[in-house]
């Protein structure tokens, strides 16, 4: 189905809010890592690393196999593939995703996590959150709340330059 852009956010600005959420709380975030979801988080999962100094403690994860729906939607042409090259065992970890909406996709990334090992902690971060919760997850960092209409989708891209937008689109149109 086409989508048209209806309206685009700073996403440079909500980032660094972002940034400046995670930064502010570091102190009380022993073993840290940053773990993203392909690919809106895996993006700023780098960007949070670069900026946060914690490289080395970066990951990456795709929830495709591990979602509910995956039965009725299928497999995403896209799949990349986890890469988590650290000890989760008793780490803390800044889950990452663009953005928040049913809290299905953040379900999915606790599922793969635990895969790798037992966290002693698991906190979120996006930037969006878009409301229109189905399970009991809520973002510890998040950069913006939006309310949309249910034909209408955030979405996250990132330029050759590596500058991110984020725009809203309508699905009917």
């Amino acid at each position: 189905m086409p989508t048209t852009t209806t309206e685009q956010f700073d996403a440079e600005a909500l980032y660094r809010a972002l940034l400046q959420q995670v930064r502010a709380a570091l102190p009380g975030l022993p073993s840290l890592a940053i773990v993203g979801i392909h690919s809106g988080g895996a993006w700023l999962a780098e960007r949070l690393a670069d900026d946060l100094g914690l490289r080395e403690r970066l990951g990456f994860i795709d929830v495709s196999f591990y979602r509910d729906d995956y039965a009725r939607m299928g497999l995403h042409p896209d799949v990349k593939p986890t890469q988590i090259g650290f000890s989760v065992d008793s780490a803390t970890i800044l889950l990452v995703d663009d953005v928040l909406y049913t809290g299905r996709t953040t379900r999915a990334a606790i599922n793969v996590l635990f895969d790798y090992g037992r966290p002693a902690r698991i906190a979120l971060a996006a930037l969006a959150d878009r409301g229109g919760r189905e399970l009991p997850v809520a973002a510890d960092f998040v950069a913006s709340r939006v309310t949309l209409a249910a034909q209408q989708s955030l979405a996250l891209a990132r330029g050759q330059d590596g500058k991110l937008t984020l725009t809203i689109e309508d699905d009917n149109a």
